[in-house]
This record gives structure tokens, sequence and C-alpha cells, in this order.
């Protein structure tokens, strides 16, 4: 009786997961056909490049970078070329297809999940769950969602080419494979650079010592440095070609117009990198609850959210099941590499700046979490994994459809 009772609250949160979903994806196709006016800063350098320009005329949003007179995209290449394609077609900006585009690449990084899944045993009904949980309740739905601005893009494509990092080593058993897409997501999102740690240890045998082989391991690890390599010297050339300095990325002369923004106080007053920024974004990376804001004399009018984004164990608490991650020094490298990579944010000027419902830095390192999380024997508490990610699921329509019906 009590596993009949159990099929039938999963087949309601089933419904309700996949109910949402729908509706979520309405709203992704909407925005994508609708809304998305084309003038992303990726599609500026892609045109700039046709043309064979490093400098883009105007800067179409924000963040952009002035140096001796020329305006520069200060973000990493590697969407702007992908979308040089689009933009040759349509021109720019007439390319309006980002959301749309991003759409395709998230889709693409789920079934590289799919096939990740698969390889690591992870048992079809879960397997299943955890790609909802991915789709519809991880910053991916509100980065993919919003692909129509530069930051978005960017880690709507970094995303998929981190995770094809994974699916290289565990599917294809290829670490030079996975150091090729390591080196693609270093050209979107400079944090990809800490992954090759844990792809290696990821790669070697579970039932051998670490140094079984060293001579085997030292050249797999060279293999897979060489195309790691090759991406930090074409950003180099192309940051020396821009600014004149190989580790000048632009943000020392970025020019962001919002004078009355709190970013634009943090960056002229503070710096790009501080520790009085630490206990903002540590509280909004795990504490922070999902915020409205209203006015009028009742405190009754509905009339901004809080886009600063919400805490991950709020907005995706299935992700509280990798507590239960299995300890080995998979584990270790993984939550070193982690470590590191949430560390170094959390000193940064933004947490992410304009995002809902999420917190979107946590996609440099969900890939990695991921893994670890379903390594090995899932124990009695995966049990709460539907529950979970209904949860995430629903919350996330419910924010999106009020920030949609009131404008916000």
């Amino acid at each position: 009786m009590t596993g009949l009772v159990e099929r039938r609250r999963d087949r309601v949160l089933a419904g309700l997961t996949a109910l949402s979903g729908a509706l979520l994806l309405a709203f992704l196709l909407g925005r994508g056909a609708l809304r998305d006016a084309g003038f992303n800063s990726h599609g500026a350098l892609a045109d700039a490049l046709l043309h064979g320009r490093l400098w883009v005329e105007h800067c179409p949003e924000i963040d952009c970078a002035l140096f001796e007179g020329r305006t520069y995209i200060i973000f990493p290449p590697l969407p702007a070329l992908l979308l040089t394609p689009f933009v040759a077609l349509f021109g720019f900006p007439g390319f309006k297809g980002f959301v749309l585009l991003g759409l395709c690449l998230s889709g693409l990084s789920l079934f590289a999940w799919s096939r990740i899944f698969r390889a690591l045993a992870v048992e079809r009904r879960q397997a299943l769950w955890l790609l909802a949980a991915l789709a519809f309740a991880s910053p991916l739905y509100q980065v993919t969602l919003r692909s129509d601005g530069v930051w978005f893009f960017s880690q709507t494509v970094a995303f998929l080419m981190m995770s094809l990092s994974l699916w290289a080593v565990i599917v294809r058993g290829s670490l030079p494979l996975g150091g090729l897409f390591v080196g693609l997501a270093f050209l979107c999102r400079q944090m990809a650079i800490f992954y090759p740690l844990f792809l290696l240890v990821l790669a070697l045998p579970r039932d051998r010592p670490l140094l079984a082989n060293p001579a085997a391991v030292a050249r797999s690890a060279f293999l897979a440095a060489l195309p790691v390599a090759a991406a930090i010297a074409v950003y180099c050339a192309y940051n020396a070609a821009r600014f004149g300095s190989p580790f000048e990325t632009g943000y020392a002369y970025i020019h962001n117009p919002g004078q009355d923004s709190f970013i634009w106080h943090r960056i002229t007053e503070t710096g790009l990198f501080s520790r009085d920024y630490l206990l903002f974004n540590t509280l909004y990376l795990f504490l922070q609850g999902t915020h409205f804001t209203f006015s009028g004399p009742r405190l009754m009018d509905l009339v901004g959210f809080d886009k600063a984004g919400t805490a991950i164990l709020v907005a995706s608490p299935w992700l509280l099941l990798a507590y239960y991650a299995r300890l080995d020094r998979v584990f270790w490298a993984g939550a070193a590499t982690i470590a590191v990579i949430a560390g170094i944010t959390l000193f940064y000027h933004s947490n992410g700046a304009e995002q809902i419902a999420t917190q979107r830095y946590v996609l440099d390192w969900l890939p990695i979490l991921m893994v670890l999380m379903v390594r090995g024997e899932r124990p009695p508490a995966f049990a709460a994994l539907p529950l979970l990610v209904t949860w995430g699921a629903v919350a996330n329509l419910a924010v999106v459809t009020l920030l949609s019906v009131y404008k916000l």
C-alpha cells in the first residue's frame, strides 16, 4: 500500500513538473519569437569580425571597453564566432534569433547529459527527473530565456562546452577530447580553465592507484593540455591585438554608462574584486529568498523584483542531494575545483547582477556538481528528488509568470 501511495504522489509531481515545463518552454519560445530585439553584443562583434575588425562601431548593451577611441566587446570571442554564419546571413541587428539559438544550445546540453547519466548507470526515472531539473529548475533556464543578452548567451554556450568536456571523458573515455571542449569553454567563460584537474582525476580508472601508470597519465594529460594551451594562446593574442597586452582583457577600460547603478559605484569606488563583496555574494548564493518589492500607501502594489537573484538552494533545492555524493578522490578533485571557481566569484563585484530567480554563476561549476551527485549508489534520500525538482520548476514558473503579467 505504501508503494502505491508513493507512486501516485510521484505521478502528481510528474504532472505538475510537465505542466510547468511546458509553460516555461512556451514563455521561452514566445520571448524568442516576439521579444528578441537582436542587439546582443556578441552579434555586434560577429558583424565586426565579418568586416575585418576587432572593434565595434557602438556598444549595443553595457560593459564595453573604450580604448584609444575605439569600442570593444570585453567578453571572450567564441560566442561571436558561433554567430558569424547567422549574422552573415541576416546582418546585424537583422538577426533576431539569439533566444531560439540559445534554446537549441541548451537542448544539446540536455542531450549530452542524458548520455552522461546513461554512462553513469543512473536509473531511467531518476535521469528524467534530473534532466527536468536542469531544464526548468536550474540557472540554465534563466540564461536561456535571456540569451538575447550578451552575458546570458555566453553562459549558454559555455555550459554546453563544459558539459561536453564531461561527456568526452565519461562517455567517450577521451581526456584529449575533454581538453578540447575545456579550451572552447574557456573562450566563453574564463572560469573553465580550472576544469582540467577534475577531468584528469575523473579519467583515471577507479580500481587503480592514482599514479599506477605515471607515464600513461602524463601522456594523456599532455594531449589534453594541448587544446587548452592553444585556447589560452588564442585569447592572449586576441587581447594583445585589441589592447596591446596579452593579459589585458578590457576590464581595465570598461565603460558602464549607468552611473546610478550599484555596479557602476562598485567598479569605480571599490574595484572589480574585493573582500567587501563577500557578505553580499555569499548571502545571495546560499540564503537570499525570492524577493518581490511592493509599494503604495497600503504597500500592496507589486513594483519590482530583486534582480540580484535568488539563492541556489532556494531556487534549485534538488542540489541539496549532492550532500550524499560518494567521498573518493574524484569527489575531492571536484570539490576543490568548485571551491576555487565559486571562491573567486564570491569576491567579484557582481554576483550576476541582473538575474531572475537564480544565481547564474553557479553554471560555471554546476556540471561538476552534477557528476559528483550521481556517481555510485543513490541513497534513500533521493526519493525526495521528484518533490524538490517540482518545487524548483513550479516556483520558477510562478516568478516568470508574475514578471510577465506585471511587466517587471
